[in-house]
């Protein structure tokens, strides 16, 4: 059964809430928000502070369930906007949900995250473990996070920097961005959007990247063992570094690197595909192409 831990209602000319509770080890946090901000930023103290924006007709209300503490607006007059402004600390899993608007921004924490939103961007640094940001309209952001990663918007960019682990990154319109990434398992696609890639290229790891319309470009480190698929319509492929092609097709090839363990498929049905090495994810390619078949 529920119990309420708090409740903060706003008085007739008040239209902030400022509150401070305990929180301790095995407990996650989960905040509901209809439409506004949520900025959640790490701290040192077992505690939760919670300062909310919101009109003198809402309010704020904090409960608990066994482990999971809330934190949710309520409204006489339908659903309630609150701007909100957390500090917790940073072991403390958190959940965010915006429906149908929410704009989230999260700093500093080292355990799981879980952020679902219709509309608005997502923006978080840090992270351990279960990671799970999606949107439907908006951007969505991560750096410095470790662990299961998953990166979902339908008309958004993603960006993914500074970050170790399992990689999914999904989006229908907008650009796949994937930076000094330690990683065996990645896997990115796209619509309409580039995709770039400079992370390793691990000894039996498995990569894909894909897009309908949009170039690919993947930076592969020296001495890597990689089998490396391309497929592309009417689009082109250069390497930064020579290699030599077999199988080759109008539209599909295959070369190894190495001993070849790890595989790596890379497809664009109308746009390019480039191979760089590491750092060099936005230069251009060479006139020569680089490649023997």
């Amino acid at each position: 059964m529920w119990s309420l831990l708090v409740a903060v209602a706003s008085v007739a000319l008040s239209q902030d809430t400022d509150t401070t509770f305990a929180v301790r080890q095995g407990q996650r946090l989960e905040v509901s928000d209809f439409g506004g901000e949520v900025v959640i930023k790490a701290w040192r103290q077992n505690s939760v502070r919670v300062r909310a924006t919101h009109s003198s007709r809402e309010r704020v209300l904090i409960s608990t369930d066994g482990a999971t503490i809330s934190i949710n607006g309520s409204s006489r007059h339908g659903p309630a906007m609150v701007d909100y402004e957390i500090l917790a600390p940073a072991w403390i899993p958190l959940s965010v949900s915006g429906t149908p608007s929410a704009e989230v921004r999260i700093e500093g924490t080292e355990a799981e995250v879980t952020v679902e939103t219709v509309e608005g961007s997502v923006y978080v640094v840090g992270g351990r473990g279960n990671i799970s940001l999606h949107t439907v309209e908006g951007e969505v952001s991560l750096a410095n996070a470790s662990g299961h990663i998953e990166l979902n918007s339908v008309d958004g960019s993603i960006e993914l920097k500074e970050s170790s682990g399992d990689v999914r990154a999904e989006t229908v319109d907008g650009t796949i961005t994937l930076l000094d990434i330690e990683s065996a398992d990645v896997d990115a696609s796209t619509v309409d959007g580039t995709i770039e890639y400079d992370g390793t290229i691990k000894d039996g790891g498995r990569y894909r990247f894909q897009s309908h319309d949009g170039d690919v470009t993947v930076s592969i480190p020296e001495r890597a063992n990689v089998t490396v698929s391309v497929a592309t319509f009417s689009g082109d492929f250069d390497s930064a570094f020579p290699i030599t092609l077999k199988d080759k097709t109008r539209h599909r090839f295959n070369f190894t690197l190495g001993s070849g363990s790890a595989r790596l498929e890379l497809e664009s049905f109308g746009g390019s595909i480039g191979l760089r090495r590491p750092g060099q994810v936005h230069d251009q390619g060479n006139e020569n192409q680089n490649y023997e078949e």
